[in-house]
């Protein structure tokens, strides 16, 4: 085995989910929501890929900010594992009173 393809099968197989983006991170990308398709096994390397898009996306989901997630509609933590069809959103902490 090359060591090319020894290095691909350590990848994560590709999901198609649903992103939905809330709030300023909506208002900083331009849009509520997106299908994408990543080889992406967590929520957190979802947000590692959508960070690696550079732009807005860099700059509203850096590493350092705080950002909520959701899988399915249910709060998580970015090592939630991702399956084909899911639902991922992201949205800043917001505060009630």
């Amino acid at each position: 085995m090359t060591s090319d393809a020894l290095s691909a099968s350590r990848l994560p197989p590709a999901v198609t989910v649903t992103v939905r983006y809330f709030a300023s991170i909506r208002e900083a990308v331009g849009q509520g929501g997106e299908t994408v398709s990543v080889q992406a096994g967590t929520v957190g390397a979802l947000r590692d890929a959508l960070i690696a898009r550079g732009g807005a996306w860099a700059e509203s989901l850096a590493r350092g900010r705080a950002v909520r997630t959701a899988l399915d509609q249910v709060l998580c933590g970015e090592d939630a594992a991702l399956a084909d069809g899911a639902e991922v959103a992201f949205f800043p902490p917001v505060t009630g009173g």
